[in-house]
C-alpha cells in the first residue's frame, strides 16, 4: 500500500464494491453541511467515507429521529418538523435505489406493470416526489440491467429532469448522480440526459451500453471511476465495513 494520502498500490486489490463506495462517497462532495440520507449498505458506508474525509460537515441520522457521530454516538435529536424543514429546504441529500430508471431521472419504486393491473407490486411511491422536487437525490442501483434502467419507467415515484421542468418545479431539483456496480452516470447529457461519467475498472463503455435500455450520452474517453486512496481503503476494510457486507451487496 502506498502513503497514507496516495492511491491504493496495484498490489492492493480493490474490489467492485470498494470502487462502488467510494463513488458514492463522491455523491456528498462539497455538499457542505446537509442531512446525508443513504438508502442501503453501500451507500451509507459512501456517506460515512464521505464524512471522515473530504465532507466533515455533513449531518448523519440514524434513520428515524437522532443525528449521530461517526461511531454512532448521539450528537442531537432531529424532530420530524425540523426534519421537513430540512427536506422542504433543499437541505438533504438522499440517496435512494431505483427499481426503474430512465434517461433522465424518473424512478420507480412502486410497480412492474400497468399501474391498474401490475404484473409485480414493490415498496410503493412513498416519499419519492416529495424528496425529488424539494431536496437532491442520487441513485444507487447494485445490479445494472436494461430491467432497472429502462427507456421509460412504468409509474414515477421520484420526479426525472423532463417532468420536473415541464410542472416549473426546479428550485431544488437536482439529480446528482447515479451509481451502479458498472460505474457513474450524471444528467449533462442533451436535455438533461443520462451520461456515463465514469466507468469502473474491468467494465467496458459497450458493456454498460449493452446493459443499459436506453441510449446513454457519452462523451469522448469515458475514464475509469477514481480509485480510493489509501486511506479511504483503510477506512472502508477497517473502521466503515471491517465485517466486508459490501462484497455481499457488489460481487466482481
Amino acid at each position: 500500500m502506498s502513503s497514507s494520502n496516495g492511491s491504493a498500490s496495484a498490489a492492493t486489490a480493490v474490489s467492485r464494491a470498494e470502487y462502488c463506495v467510494v463513488a458514492c462517497a463522491e455523491a456528498w462532495r462539497d455538499d457542505g453541511e446537509v442531512l446525508a440520507s443513504p438508502m442501503g449498505l453501500i451507500p451509507s458506508f459512501g456517506a460515512r467515507l464521505a464524512k471522515r474525509t473530504f465532507s466533515p460537515d455533513l449531518l448523519l441520522t440514524d434513520g428515524e429521529a437522532m443525528l449521530v457521530g461517526l461511531d454512532g454516538t448521539v450528537e442531537g435529536w432531529l424532530p420530524y418538523r425540523r426534519h421537513l424543514t430540512m427536506v422542504t429546504g433543499g437541505r438533504r441529500h438522499v440517496m435512494m435505489g431505483a427499481s426503474q430508471i430512465d434517461r433522465f431521472g424518473n424512478q420507480n419504486i412502486s410497480c412492474v406493470g400497468d399501474w391498474e393491473r401490475p404484473s409485480r407490486q414493490l415498496l410503493g411511491v412513498r416519499g419519492a416526489p416529495v424528496n425529488t422536487l424539494n431536496n437532491p437525490v442520487s441513485y444507487w442501483v447494485p445490479r445494472h440491467s436494461p430491467r432497472v434502467f429502462v427507456e421509460r419507467v412504468d409509474m414515477v415515484s421520484g420526479v426525472g429532469y423532463d417532468r420536473a421542468e415541464a410542472a416549473g418545479v426546479t428550485r431544488f431539483h437536482r439529480l446528482p448522480r447515479v451509481v451502479s456496480d458498472l460505474g457513474v452516470f450524471d444528467f449533462t447529457g442533451p436535455g438533461h440526459g443520462m451520461r456515463l461519467v465514469s466507468r469502473h475498472p474491468g467494465v467496458t463503455v459497450e458493456r454498460v451500453r449493452a446493459a443499459t435500455g436506453f441510449e446513454l450520452a457519452v462523451a469522448g474517453e469515458v475514464p475509469y471511476t477514481r480509485e480510493p486512496t489509501a486511506r479511504e481503503l483503510a477506512l472502508i476494510r477497517e473502521v466503515i465495513d471491517p465485517g466486508g457486507l459490501r462484497e455481499r451487496e457488489v460481487r466482481g
